[in-house]
């Protein structure tokens, strides 16, 4: 049953239902304001998948780190700048970027841009980019919430501008928004047959 005076609440199935994540999939994640969602993502992708979290400092690994050991979760934590992400184009199938905490917002545009651009190379032709941001809770939680209830930027123009296709927002609930984007399919030039 739910309890509409427990304080916070459990967006892991939220999070885990909005990004599709499947057995056997390649899932990046970039910024970690959550680790209990990082983990329980990551889980979704098995042994046989494969699952990276790419932070900016030590505090993000280690919640990273604590999330993934609480769901039981193979994942590889990585400290680096997110303009600048060690592994190769194309590997991953969906990158998610964790906003939550203002990650994308607190950087300059330029940084930001390149941000992008990384989680678009990285992803293969017609992979996904899922931002969660954080956003306004209704009802009662709105009431009783001391958390800021607007997220000061808006993802969604600057995929466009980065090349991601088909850029909507999926669902604005639990607190939480998320835009996704498509990478394009890049179609051979007849450079052979």
């Amino acid at each position: 049953m739910l309890n509409p005076f427990r304080r916070g609440s459990d967006t892991q199935p939220l999070v885990v239902g909005m990004t599709g994540v499947k057995m056997g999939e390649r899932f990046a994640q970039i910024g970690c304001a959550h680790g209990g969602r990082l983990g329980a993502v990551a889980g979704k992708v098995g042994l046989s998948g494969r699952a990276i979290a790419f932070v900016p400092d030590e505090a993000s690994a280690a919640r990273a780190r604590k999330g993934a050991a609480d769901a039981g979760a193979l994942v590889e934590v990585e400290t680096a700048p997110p303009t600048r992400l060690p592994v190769g184009a194309e590997e991953f199938d969906l990158v998610v970027i964790d906003d939550t905490g203002g990650f994308l917002g607190s950087m300059a545009a330029d940084a930001r841009d390149g941000a992008l651009g990384e989680a678009r190379r990285i992803l293969r032709g017609g992979g996904r980019l899922l931002v969660i941001e954080s956003g306004p809770r209704a009802g009662l939680t709105a009431l009783l919430s001391r958390a800021p209830t607007a997220t000061s930027f808006d993802p969604a123009p600057a995929l466009r501008a980065g090349g991601f296709s088909a850029v909507r927002t999926l669902a604005e609930r639990e607190g939480l928004i998320f835009i996704e984007g498509i990478k394009r399919r890049e179609s051979s030039t007849g450079t052979g047959g």
